[in-house]
């Protein structure tokens, strides 16, 4: 099974498509993430991140029901 959580974006480095960084929050904690499946992302948007790479751009209204489903379940670390 796999896992992807949605995180924030909060700054974004590079302009090689293919070795495009973020800075996406996940509960407080920043991660590095790859961006070149998501080559729309911009800052203040949310994305899926699953192992280091960003998937998916989300709406954020999805993004905090996903995030509020987990903290309903006791998983706080990704909230």
């Amino acid at each position: 099974m796999c896992l992807a959580v949605p995180g924030k974006v909060m700054a974004i480095s590079g302009d090689d498509p293919l070795t495009r960084q973020g800075h996406v929050a996940f509960a407080g904690i920043v991660k590095e993430v790859n961006l070149a499946y998501v080559p729309d992302a911009r800052e203040g948007q949310y994305v899926l991140v699953h192992a280091g790479f960003a998937i998916a751009v989300v709406d954020e209204a999805e993004a905090l029901k996903t995030l509020a489903y987990f903290a309903e379940i006791g998983a706080e670390a990704f909230t």
